[in-house]
């Protein structure tokens, strides 16, 4: 049975518990402390995007659409449908001379930004396909088609060019031959893959110091694109998630150039530490999944962050700002606290794990 990642307690009673499995990998994709299974399968969902992006990056796009570290940055993100991230998708969509008609992600259920949402539904106004989490990585796909020549209509469908090229990327930064991915599809309609936990650490290892794969790995290739799209994310977290309550920026921020990260539904997140003066030792990947899928998000959260703190990243004025994501709670009507989300597991080192069975 899966470890005991979260509790959620009421005065000390323990109401409910969320089980899952953490991994932090180096970049060759070697286990170095775990709690669960590091070879469960999972789908990367929406935590795939900084790499499907290098499909687009590596063919010139930053180049012909003039894209700026901000709208990169939007293009890896599931980000909160605010004013501020549709209009830097206009912009590329004026730049580019693609309707925005042509996004096949939908609008159901956006934005993600409860006072954008209160607001719209105050003015009568119907979010469109834009304000979608997913238009970001939706737009970037439809560069790609017109960069090549491709006919941009469908682009979402498996057998689209589009769909292949992205394949081929995603195959090789997760070290996959493409004809060997397991597929499935995504909530915003595009194709998603089913990967090892320990595959998604490696990958964010990677994203956090692309330049640590040796000239004969097949990830080589993706160095210079890769480079380029973490240092947007790092430059605009704002862009990845939003302005209010998202974790992913909320880290980013918190820890400025330290780590990269990006979540996916169903409670999965891949973080990368990035190596500096405040990390000793190379880059590695930290990757979480919550079992239970998380519907309220507040395990992934506190997991989330007691993981960066086991790892030895966040240090004590960095925990304090990100204390409501690490200990989430729950008040009721006269502000008085009712329960605690509380991140309980260890990290373990995998040798000290390996000792303990024998």
């Amino acid at each position: 049975m899966p470890p005991v990642l979260a509790r959620v307690e009421r005065n000390g009673i323990v109401e409910s518990v969320h089980r899952g499995h953490v991994v932090q990998a180096d970049v060759a994709g070697t286990p170095i402390r775990t709690a669960g299974d590091p070879d469960l399968v999972v789908t990367l969902r929406s935590a795939v995007k900084p790499f499907t992006l290098a499909a687009l990056v590596e063919a010139g796009g930053v180049e012909a659409f003039a894209l700026s570290p901000a709208e990169l940055a939007l293009m890896t993100g599931s980000h909160s449908g605010e004013d501020v991230h549709v209009r830097t998708l206009q912009a590329i969509f004026r730049r580019s001379g693609l309707p925005q008609s042509l996004l096949g992600c939908g609008a159901e259920g956006m934005p993600l930004d409860a006072l954008t949402a209160a607001r719209l539904a105050r003015d009568g106004e119907r979010p469109g396909p834009l304000r979608h989490m997913c238009s970001g990585q939706h737009a970037a796909f439809l560069l790609l088609a017109k960069l090549a020549g491709w006919q941009p209509a469908d682009y979402w469908r498996p057998e689209h060019p589009v769909s292949g090229a992205i394949r081929a990327v995603v195959g090789r930064a997760f070290g996959i031959a493409p004809d060997r991915l397991v597929l499935a599809i995504d909530g915003c309609g595009i194709d998603t893959y089913a990967v090892p936990l320990r595959a998604v650490a490696r990958a964010f290892a990677f994203l956090a110091d692309p330049g640590a794969v040796g000239r004969h790995d097949p990830r080589s290739s993706l160095v210079p694109a890769m480079i380029t799209i973490r240092d947007a994310m790092l430059a605009h977290p704002e862009m990845v998630g939003g302005s209010r309550d998202r974790l992913d920026t909320a880290l980013m921020k918190a820890l400025p150039g330290r780590v990269v990260c990006k979540s996916g539904s169903e409670a999965l997140r891949g973080i990368g530490l990035v190596p500096g003066p405040r990390l000793a030792g190379p880059a590695t990947g930290i990757a979480s999944k919550i079992e239970d899928g998380d519907g309220r998000e507040r395990a992934a959260r506190a997991v989330g962050v007691e993981a960066l703190r086991q790892a030895g990243v966040i240090d004590a004025p960095s925990l304090r700002a990100l204390a409501r994501y690490h200990r989430p709670s729950e008040r009721d009507p006269h502000g008085r606290l009712t329960a605690e989300t509380i991140a309980d597991f260890e990290l373990a080192p995998v040798g000290e794990l390996l000792g303990r069975r024998e």
